[in-house]
């Protein structure tokens, strides 16, 4: 909503504060639609040359980031937090039962409790090969969170790609303006003969082209490119989150210090209170017994 209401005091500020400074919106239907698909079509086409197919549906997906936001909500934190007591508690008391769980999440009954975790490939992934790992004795913490951070290095230099994209495109826009409004001034030159007033108006829808470059790379896609950055840097809080446990089981700390450091490690905003999530640590308690 907060993306909608944004566009929408775009367009009331500009266009508005243009037409109450007098100035009309012929020039600019008239010169819109050839500087629009001049322009448009230009960063389209240098976008699809950059990038691969896979990165520009990718990018595609990641527009609607700018308007749903971050993927994981507080509840979601809650949640990995309890999954992550419920196997690091496993864990301890029969590893062997553990591997039928993190050798198939899909079908197992700690994981189907928590469907949005399951749901999210690199989440269960990372949770179950980690722990994987440590039942392969694989158990030097140092040498864990070396792995876990390059790993997770990895998946957000490739989550960042669809943001870098969007902001080379906001990079190329001005430029582009220009290359239309110099093509318009082309035109113009090749009817120098015609009256002021006819001139004027093509100098002007000249000029459209560079207010559109302008227009669009510092008022839609640029945030647009910054917003989805953000999104994906909140959202990482998540997978940064089981780093911070399993590296503390890994010290061997009892299971619910693990926890307390994961939600101590979580932002303020998406923190659980210290009193809802020991009430859920108590209710898994309770159907344990």
């Amino acid at each position: 909503m907060i993306g909608i209401i944004g566009i929408i005091v775009v367009f009331v500020m500009v266009f508005g504060g243009y037409v109450a400074a007098g100035g009309s919106f012929g020039i600019i239907l008239h010169a819109l639609p050839f500087e629009l698909s001049m322009i448009g079509g230009a960063a389209l086409g240098a976008f699809l040359i950059s990038n691969d197919g896979a990165s520009a549906k990718h990018t595609a997906r990641d527009i609607s980031k700018v308007f749903r936001g971050a993927h994981w909500k507080p509840a979601d934190y809650r949640d990995l937090l309890c999954l992550l007591f419920e196997l690091i508690r496993l864990a301890r008391q029969n590893p062997v039962l553990l591997e039928e769980h993190i050798e198939s999440p899909g079908s197992s009954e700690i994981f189907e409790r928590y469907p949005r975790i399951l749901q999210d490939r690199q989440a269960t992934e990372l949770v179950c090969d980690t722990l994987r790992a440590i039942t392969m004795s694989y158990d030097d913490p140092h040498q864990v969170e070396e792995v876990l951070d390059k790993r997770l290095e990895a998946n957000m230099h490739h989550a960042m790609h669809s943001s870098h994209a969007m902001q080379t495109v906001a990079d190329a826009l001005p430029a582009l303006g220009i290359v239309a409004a110099v093509l318009g001034v082309i035109k113009t030159m090749a009817s120098i003969d015609q009256p002021p007033e006819i001139l004027g108006g093509m100098i002007g829808g000249a000029l459209v082209g560079t207010f559109l470059g302008v227009f669009l790379a510092y008022g839609f896609v640029g945030p647009f490119a910054s917003r989805m950055r953000a999104v994906i840097e909140e959202d990482s809080h998540f997978y940064k989150l089981i780093r911070e446990v399993l590296i503390a089981n890994l010290h061997n700390h009892p299971a619910n210090m693990c926890i307390e450091v994961g939600r101590q490690n979580t932002p303020d905003n998406l923190r659980p209170s210290y009193g809802d999530l020991e009430e859920a640590l108590r209710a898994l308690k309770r159907e344990a017994a």
